[in-house]
């Protein structure tokens, strides 16, 4: 099923754990590329996110498309045998300390000098130098370290994580980029390089604008709940029946809302009459605009609004959002079937190619501990009383 995909020639190592990394390979899982997931054999392995309920949402959905080969890395055979598998692959991905790295013979001046071709693909917390390459990362630590949460939450209610662990993912999505990168660079060279990058280069680069604003004038972002930092009137307001999200921070927006929702006086008001006055009055407008739509229920607000141009929509759960029409439409999610689970639903990438549409459904569901790595070794050209002799000297599971 994946031989139609772009991705399908290529050969991945995965000896990540946590979520930055599996994020990273799960971009190329989910486009074609052949991914082995290496993982110490089961009565050594502690370091996964979902210890031991391998079978549960977040184990599935990070490691669909994924066969697991278990090798004991401790084992002189064990790391021989790896050693075998970068000869032939075309990307190794970790997350290991840089001691761990050398030790086990992962850098990438030892890979190269098996695989010249090899690209080396590395995450860390905070880099691979530095002050505080020796520090265990995990996303909250991050979010705090990187100014996220200074500028998340309500203005005196201190500071507040983002509801997804933005940094992991964040930085397994540039990971992935920058595979890519590395493989196009390989494709007119010939030659393999390292890439890398960390949750917190990820997240300073994910502060965007709010970054910017310290970078260009030294001005410090700070909390201001659900209102945009800059644009008014943007954020949640009240409805006669709940909340909802718009978005008028124009000068068309804001006449078109005002014209829609009946509110000349606030049109007229010579504190809002353009969008350098409305931002200057930005506390008492909200007050306004926010007695304006109680007047209205979610639903009005969101098919007036959006009629003329101004962005308006409510404030969804997940089971909301993901039952929502225009998620059904687009179709966000694919079943994968599970040999103890049954067929299990799992969400797509987001990613829409014109020539490679997403496949019906995710050819493997996330796999049990070792669960291919006979199949495995025995397409890689080892014979069954090799692979048997493996096993019994505990270089594999």
């Amino acid at each position: 099923m994946t031989t139609a995909l772009p991705l399908s020639r290529y050969t991945v190592l995965d000896l990540t754990i946590a979520r930055a990394g599996p994020t990273a390979v799960r971009l190329l899982a989910d486009w074609g590329a052949r991914v082995i997931r290496i993982e110490a054999p089961p009565r050594q392995s502690t370091g996964n996110i979902t210890g031991a309920l391998r079978r549960n949402a977040d184990e599935q959905n990070l490691h669909r498309n994924k066969r697991s080969l278990c090798i004991d890395l401790k084992h002189p055979k064990g790391v021989a045998l790896l050693h075998e598998l970068v000869r032939k692959a075309d990307v190794v991905v970790e997350n290991f300390r840089a001691d761990v790295k050398t030790r086990l013979g992962l850098d990438y001046a030892q890979l190269k000098a098996i695989n010249p071709r090899i690209i080396l693909a590395s995450i860390s917390g905070f880099g691979q130098d530095g002050p505080y390459r020796d520090r265990p990362g995990v996303d909250q630590i991050v979010q705090g370290l990187a100014g996220l949460m200074s500028i998340t939450g309500e203005p005196g209610r201190g500071p507040m994580r983002a509801g997804i662990a933005v940094s992991d993912t964040s930085a397994g999505m540039f990971l992935g980029q920058g595979i890519l990168l590395a493989l196009l660079h390989r494709e007119h060279t010939g030659e393999g390089q390292w890439v890398h990058t960390s949750l917190l280069e990820a997240m300073l680069n994910k502060l965007d604008f709010q970054g910017a604003r310290y970078t260009m004038s030294g001005e410090v972002p700070r909390q201001q709940g659900n209102f945009h930092p800059t644009a008014v009137p943007m954020g949640v307001f009240e409805s006669k029946d709940g909340l909802v999200n718009l978005a008028a921070s124009t000068q068309k927006m804001w006449a078109a809302l005002c014209k829609t929702l009946g509110a000349d006086d606030l049109f007229t008001d010579a504190d809002y009459v353009d969008v350098r006055s409305r931002v200057k009055h930005r506390e008492r407008l909200n007050v306004d605009v926010n007695t304006l739509t109680r007047r209205f229920s979610t639903d009005e607000l969101v098919e007036k609004l959006n009629a003329v141009g101004v962005p308006c929509g409510p404030i969804n759960d997940i089971g909301q959002a993901f039952n929502d029409p225009q998620t059904q439409h687009l179709r966000m999610t694919r079943p994968a079937r599970h040999p103890v689970l049954g067929e299990v639903t799992l969400v797509r990438s987001p990613i829409n190619l014109s020539g490679f549409p997403h496949p019906e459904a995710f050819h493997h569901a996330a796999p049990d501990a070792g669960e291919h790595s006979r199949e495995l070794l025995a397409e890689l050209g080892f014979d069954a009383d090799t692979i048997d002799q493996m096993k019994e000297q505990g270089a594999i599971a």
